[in-house]
């Protein structure tokens, strides 16, 4: 403490040492008595004056009274806590900052206190100059004016990637011959180069660097065990135990992004690794675009996925050729070695496999299809699918020539090579060429084909042909259908025909037509030659940014993964291939930055410099307040006994009497500062949970979809609440529900007759429909008959209800009984030549009813994922997704009314409904 403290006075602390000597006179005061023999004295002795008076000041007032004083000289003197240690400088002042990803963690901090720095420069008269190692100039530095340099502050933002590997030789060219002292602004990591890019500003001039004691993380690339996925993070410091939550984010079946997965990262005392394993269905991983670690703001923090995460659902079909039992001679014994690793693989019939919907359909020599099974594949490639056929004797022996679902028109019969009756030799592959997807690809001397089925010359042949061998025989042919692909082998799966099945090259050109996940590194000789579209990217935050406006990047520059401002850690494409290049890749590890002896090391954040001078000041003045009473006090001129009485009155004036009425006034302000969806306590504390948590997530909904921004949802107690605040009141309906006051009937139909809305909601449509076939109906009925509710129609298709943000047709929540009732619609509404809709009135319906349970289809968590279930797979999240929809036409509609009836939008709608 006395060592953070300093004066801005210090001499005036010597009046310290005249405190004694004030001690001294104040004793003295009042002066002792004189002394006067008087015989008559005697009389006086044995009475007793009622009102006395001390020859000598009390010690307790004494100390008062020193302490004041001391005060007062303490205070003069300008007391200082955490002063600023701060020592002009001269010449010139170099502000480096490394700006990678390990400094988004704390950027405001540190731009703040690089301005600073700025500002003491510009106050010492230094010039200066600002470079960021992550991005440094190439030009000489320019040293100008320190407050030139502030306003550039606020738009500089930190890279997703660390300095470059030759940054001590773009730093020796730019700062030669000059001398400068340098503030360095250090992410707290090392990297190869910092060493000598500290010794090199140590050669210029004094060295100070400022880096922050906030610990850094990353996250290492997901990579598959087994069926699992997992992923590794990773710390500089190893010091203590820590756990960290990691989030896998994606979209959900309606497109929007939000978690799917969270799970806990535990680092150990003295470990800088955390692994976590997540077992999750191939559908919700797939889906999966990054991983992030929560409440830590970097790029560093972020893995992006790509394909080699996507493990594809693979259909695998083949003739019934009676070698099922002996597996080396099976069709498709040797696609499941190679698949099976990085794949799904789904058996059964035709029919069923275009039921699931796989990625892939590998069909092994299967010549024949009915017209049934033609049509259903032509469909399901036309969507998207990918279907890749192997040759055989079946399909040589067949006539294939018109098939619509072969790449190219066959030969009848087929071609033996090496054998008695042969053509020759068995033939050898061609190098890829360039425009094949299997471009790059090393070619084993050992891979050979004696038999093939040949095709017929056609001017598309060449343009389809995408592996031939080496006589320029089409090997494999490809060509496109609709949105999806349609590949042929034009030799068998098993080695019957060839030994290609039997190496290494067979895998791999499966993982260049995406049948299964690449899980290898990107090698240069893969992507020698290949050019590669940006995606998305990532900034320093580790915030994904569009990468349209950015160019391609050379095949190369991807294998050497040298990360840059050419170079930036994101998702890129080529053909049907997608990589993610993270900023931290497999095995790479981080550790903190050490310093030598002689540089001085300061954190970002300091402690703030604090006057002192008033806080004693005024303890001192309130201490010769105190000296005054007292001194009254003493001399019988101040009684406490009023004042006491005093003090006590305007204390219990004070007291707060009021505190519900203060409860009401705040709860007023938060219902009425924003919009703030309401729902009517039942008093079963389950069902009020399941209504606060779907309104919960209906205000995210509307918050990420429209322009409304609902604070959280507030309970509403019908008895004691006011009700004029809420646009919309929820009450779900039990059977043993209490029935309202005559005093909270009195306010709900108040309610209802100036624009408010109450939903009913029965919660038993699946059971039953409007009315009182069922206990909550009945007591609905119950409920509802003291309401002023007017006349009730179930929902109109023309309702604005199917209109007002989306276009309905139903209505529906965790359950999809259409019997929603409203208030019917004025006897006058008439349908208007030309117009698709009634000229409805301006009002809102007062009153929504129905029992399709809502609040469960709409609840969310924190989170933003689903609470409870609806339906069954994806037709339940469509039906929640169409849930959420109508709420958010609910509330559109009780806020703006009924608007979209106006004819002005009538073309727009028109238009819509066309599409």
């Amino acid at each position: 403490m006395i060592s953070n403290l300093a004066f801005t006075t210090p001499l005036l602390l010597v009046a310290l040492v005249a405190l004694p000597i004030l001690w001294w006179l104040l004793r003295a005061v009042p002066p002792a008595p004189i002394k006067r023999r008087f015989p008559g004295i005697a009389l006086l002795l044995g009475l007793k004056d009622d009102e006395s008076q001390t020859d000598t000041t009390p010690w307790w007032l004494l100390l008062l009274r020193m302490l004041a004083i001391a005060g007062l000289i303490v205070g003069f003197a300008g007391p200082i806590l955490n002063p600023e240690n701060r020592q002009p400088g001269d010449g010139p002042l170099l502000v480096v900052m490394d700006a990678s990803w390990a400094s988004a963690r704390d950027w405001p901090a540190r731009t703040a206190r690089v301005e600073t720095v700025l500002a003491e420069a510009s106050r010492d008269g230094r010039p200066a100059a600002l470079m960021k190692l992550s991005d440094p100039q190439a030009d000489a530095l320019n040293f100008v004016a320190a407050d030139a340099l502030i306003p550039q502050i606020a738009g500089l933002t930190p890279d997703a990637w660390f300095p470059a590997g030759n940054l001590m030789e773009q730093i020796e060219q730019v700062t030669e011959g000059a001398t400068f002292d340098t503030v360095w602004f250090s992410d707290g990591l090392d990297h190869p180069a910092r060493a000598d890019v500290a010794a090199l500003f140590e050669g210029k001039g004094t060295l100070k660097v400022i880096q922050s004691a906030r610990p850094a993380y990353a996250l290492r690339p997901a990579r598959f065990e087994g069926s699992d996925v997992a992923i590794t993070a990773i710390r500089a410091n190893s010091d203590d135990a820590r756990e960290l939550t990691l989030t896998a984010r994606g979209p959900d079946p309606g497109g929007v992004e939000q978690d799917l997965a969270r799970a806990t990262a535990t680092f150990a005392a003295g470990e800088t690794e955390a692994e976590v394993v997540l077992a999750l269905p191939t559908e919700l991983r797939n889906r999966i675009r990054r991983f992030e670690i929560s409440g830590v703001r970097s790029a560093g923090a972020v893995s992006l996925t790509d394909d080699a995460l996507k493990r594809r659902e693979v259909g695998l079909l083949a003739s019934n050729d009676g070698q099922e039992a002996q597996d080396l001679l099976s069709s498709l014994y040797y696609l499941r070695r190679a698949l099976v690793p990085t794949a799904d693989l789904i058996d059964g019939t035709l029919e069923d496999m275009l039921l699931a919907s796989p990625d892939v359909l590998i069909m092994a020599d299967i010549a024949t299809l009915s017209p049934e099974e033609t049509g259903a594949l032509t469909d399901w490639i036309d969507e998207g699918g990918l279907l890749v056929r192997f040759a055989g004797p079946r399909t040589a022996a067949s006539d294939v020539e018109s098939d619509a679902l072969i790449p190219v028109r066959l030969r009848a019969g087929g071609r033996s090579v090496g054998g008695a009756m042969s053509w020759g030799e068995p033939k050898a592959l061609r190098a890829f060429t360039r425009d094949s997807p299997f471009f790059g690809l090393a070619l084993p001397d050992d891979v050979t084909v004696t038999s093939q089925v040949v095709a017929q010359p056609d001017p598309d042949l060449a343009e389809r042909t995408i592996a031939s061998l080496a006589d320029g025989t089409p090997l494999v042919t490809r060509k496109q259908l609709g949105d999806g692909q349609i590949v042929l082998f034009h030799v068998t799966a098993n080695a019957e025909w060839s030994t290609l099945p039997l190496s290494g090259l067979f895998v791999q050109m499966l993982e260049r037509l995406a049948i299964s996940t690449r899980p290898a590194e990107l090698a240069i000789g893969d992507l020698a030659g290949t050019t590669w579209e940006p995606e998305d990217v990532l900034d320093g935050f580790g915030r994904v940014r569009n990468a349209d406006a950015l160019p391609g990047v050379s095949g190369e520059a991807m294998a050497d993964q040298v990360l840059g401002p050419d170079l930036r850690p994101g998702l890129y494409s080529n053909d049907d291939r997608r990589v993610a290049l993270n900023v931290i890749s497999s095995g790479q590890s981080i550790a903190p930055a050490i310093w030598p002896a002689s540089v001085t090391v300061e954190g970002i954040v300091t402690a703030e410099e604090t006057p002192l001078a008033g806080l004693l000041l005024t303890a001192a003045m309130a201490l010769l307040l105190l000296d005054i009473i007292a001194s009254l006090w003493l001399g019988g001129r101040l009684s406490f006994k009023k004042p006491l009485t005093a003090m006590v009155a305007v204390l219990a004036l004070g007291l707060p009497h009021h505190a519900d009425a203060q409860v009401e006034e705040t709860r007023a302000l938060e219902a009425t500062s924003e919009v703030v969806l309401a729902y009517v306590k039942t008093g079963d504390d389950t069902l009020d949970r399941v209504s606060r948590q779907g309104l919960e997530g209906l205000s995210f909904s509307l918050f990420r979809r429209t322009s409304v921004e609902p604070s959280s949802p507030i309970q509403v107690d019908l008895e004691t609440d006011e009700l004029s605040f809420f646009p919309i009141l929820y009450w779900p309906i039990t059977e043993d529900q209490p029935t309202p006051s005559s005093a909270a009937y009195a306010k709900l139909n108040r309610y209802l007759r100036t624009g408010g809305m109450i939903v009913f909601d029965t919660r038993d449509g699946n059971i039953g429909g409007f009315g009182s076939s069922t206990p909550m109906g009945r007591k609905l009925q119950s409920l509802a008959r003291p309401l002023d509710i007017p006349a009730l129609e179930p929902v109109p298709a023309d309702h604005v209800l199917t209109r007002t943000f989306y276009l309905l047709q139903d209505f529906p929540g965790r359950h999809a009984n259409n019997s929603v009732w409203v208030e019917s619609a004025p006897a006058d509404a008439e349908q208007v030549d030309g117009l698709p809709f009634r000229n409805l009135n301006d009002g809102v319906t007062p009153v929504l009813i129905g029992g399709n349970d809502w609040a469960s289809a709409w609840a969310r968590d924190e989170n933003g994922r689903p609470l409870y279930p609806v339906g069954r797979g994806f037709g339940g999240e469509r039906q929640r997704e169409m849930a959420v929809r109508f709420g958010v036409n609910l509330v559109m509609h009780v806020l703006t009314g009924n608007y979209k009836s106006d004819q002005v939008h009538v073309p727009a709608l028109l238009d819509r409904l066309g599409n």
